[in-house]
């Protein structure tokens, strides 16, 4: 089959690369009907994460179950899926308590490659959700934002206490970013602060229910956060980078007794033990749970209440995928869907 490969940084190919096959009675696989480019595929492609061989790139995925193990109950072939970027078992304490991400028995899809033409997914029946029929081919880009940087956004509004009466910023505007505007409407927030420089992510953000847009960074960002909330911070912040710059002006626009949900995925940052006993601020963050989010987030797709679609600015088939690499790293694209 035909999948992505990451060679060296900035070297994306499409090759043939071995089909999938079940290995244990616990797997699925699925005919991919859409993939796509996450932002943190950049990392390695800009060489920030080293490259020490070539790699199966992709972690979000939809599409139709082929062929299941002997083990898996929850789905079967025929049907329609969403699934997370983390494979769990969805029966140990920690997916119980609430946290599939951090499963005992997790596997990153990172790890296994999902932009091709065909996936291995790994503890189907804790990773995999069926749709409730065949879903109509304008609502796949929205099943696909589930499966990651909608249910990692709305995460971040979770974990950040969003909800009725609160006002909430969002540091970032990437997909995931724009997901938390989503997200913090949907949960009720009052005011919505967007912090961009990108006059179309500006658009979509107040189009997802942003009520002020913020275009200052670092501690001027913070400052006019401030400024909106008559000196005291939001009460909730998400963070949706993952920079020193991006968790400082995180915690900094929050509020004393506030919440951050920090979702960015981490590069290098060091917070300053100080600075945080004096915030007196919740952090809580990491890999998002997705797959706890997902019968919710199917639903509301499902009943066209919400349209995280719209993220997806650029569409190529899978063979063009190098062109939404280089598009997303020029900050031509918020977000490229592949077509298998």
């Amino acid at each position: 089959m035909r999948g992505v490969v990451l060679h060296a940084p900035g070297d994306v190919r499409v090759e043939e690369i071995d089909d999938p096959k079940i290995t244990a009675p616990t797997d699925a696989i699925i005919r991919l009907s859409a993939a796509c480019v996450c932002g943190s595929d950049l990392w390695p492609y800009r060489g920030v994460d080293s490259v020490d061989q070539p790699m199966p790139m992709g972690h979000e995925y939809v599409g139709i179950v082929e062929e299941v193990g002997s083990e898996v109950k929850n789905v079967k072939p025929g049907q329609f899926v969403v699934g997370s970027f983390v494979a769990s078992d969805g029966t140990c304490e920690i997916c119980r308590s609430g946290y599939p991400s951090s499963c005992v028995h997790r596997v990153f899809m990172s790890e296994v490659g999902t932009q091709s033409e065909r996936a291995l997914i790994p503890n189907a029946d804790g990773t995999l959700v069926a749709t409730p029929g065949m879903p109509d081919a304008e609502l796949i880009p929205s099943f696909l934002a589930a499966s990651d940087v909608l249910g990692t956004g709305w995460f971040g509004a979770v974990a950040a206490e969003t909800g009725p009466g609160k006002t909430v910023a969002v540091v970032g505007d990437g997909a995931v970013g724009l997901m938390a505007v989503l997200a913090a409407k949907q949960l009720g927030a009052e005011r919505i602060i967007a912090m961009s420089r990108h006059e179309r992510r500006q658009k979509l953000a107040r189009e997802f229910g942003a009520t002020d847009i913020v275009t200052e960074r670092g501690d001027n960002g913070v400052a006019k956060v401030k400024e909106l909330t008559g000196g005291m911070g939001a009460h909730s912040v998400v963070e949706a980078v993952g920079t020193q710059e991006s968790m400082q002006q995180a915690i900094r626009s929050t509020r004393p007794g506030g919440h951050v949900g920090f979702v960015g995925v981490n590069h290098d940052v060091a917070l300053s033990g100080e600075e945080l006993f004096f915030a007196q601020v919740s952090l809580l963050g990491g890999p998002a749970p997705v797959r706890r989010f997902l019968p919710e987030l199917i639903d509301l797709i499902w009943d066209r209440k919400i349209d995280p679609g719209k993220v997806f600015d650029l569409t190529l088939p899978l063979e063009r995928a190098a062109e939404g690499y280089r598009a997303m790293d020029e900050r031509r694209a918020i977000k490229a869907l592949l077509q298998p």
